[in-house]
């Protein structure tokens, strides 16, 4: 995807990074460096107030910077919160259908990410580049281990179709909009960082509500941290079981999420 002495754009299409994180973002620098990518940073990437590193449309002209921009090769977003679907309307997607960049992020760049493939087709990565400052600092895996996933099925014993989904609060911000993906045929990734029983419930009986789960193909669990962290009962298996149905295919796996050792899977891409 990337070769060595690319250049590559970081964002932030949600919430602005706090100022005390500028340490941590330059060592993110020194790694891409050592890796042979040379990073080129948004003019909004740092907080101004109460988490905004600027307007949805100047984040949005941002973005729309580095696809216009032949030099750079990829495109990070090193953010999460609550705002990445304002920059939504302002995105050129004519521009990103032609470009051959890949986009990269997480949480709630899941609403980002399937506006992209809605809107253009095009796949994008679900994976937050600031994991390299924890587990893959010293090159712990390649980039091909990078998209290698185990699962395991929870019920069935085998589904195919593109990936859409992510992070399942985010991905409901678009639900209703032009930005949603059609659910037809497809794997449905869902996982959390946030959430305890009643709100992931509360998540699936709206999927359920949609009709989600008797148009896709099957559901993809990735990692719940505050359910697995604090052990809660009733587990998402046993919910989303409930809630989906008996027949639907599931699968989960451990290695797509909000951990910092989390891998990365394509969204508008089949699953292999």
């Amino acid at each position: 995807m990337l070769k060595y002495g690319d250049r590559i754009g970081i964002v932030c299409c949600s919430n602005g990074q706090k100022r005390s994180c500028a340490g941590e973002l330059k060592r993110l620098e020194t790694i891409l460096l050592k890796m042979g990518l040379h990073a080129s940073f948004s003019d909004c990437i740092y907080e101004k107030e109460n988490g905004f590193s600027g307007t949805a449309r100047e984040r949005a002209r941002e973005l729309m910077k580095f696809y216009r921009d032949d030099g750079i090769k990829g495109i990070f977003d090193i953010s999460g919160g609550d705002i990445a679907n304002g920059i939504l309307p302002y995105l050129d997607y004519d521009v990103i259908a032609d470009s051959g960049k890949l986009f990269w992020g997480y949480s709630d760049l899941t609403t980002v990410i399937n506006a992209i493939y809605a809107k253009t087709g095009k796949a994008s990565v679900l994976y937050q580049i600031r994991n390299l400052l924890y587990h893959n600092a010293a090159g712990e895996y390649s980039c091909n281990d990078l998209f290698k996933i185990k699962y395991r099925f929870l019920q069935q014993k085998e589904m195919k179709g593109t990936v859409i989904g992510g992070n399942i609060r985010c991905f409901l911000k678009l639900a209703g909009t032009e930005y949603m993906p059609d659910l037809e045929g497809k794997i449905l990734l869902l996982e959390a960082y946030h959430g305890t029983p009643p709100q992931i419930e509360t998540y699936l009986r709206q999927l359920q509500q949609l009709g989600a789960f008797e148009k896709v193909a099957g559901i993809l669990l990735g990692t719940f941290t505050q359910m697995e962290d604090e052990r809660c009962t009733p587990t998402v298996e046993t919910l989303i079981r409930e809630i989906a149905g008996k027949e639907l295919p599931i699968a989960v796996t451990a290695d797509i999420g909000h951990g910092t050792d989390a891998k990365a899977i394509l969204i508008g891409q089949k699953l292999l």
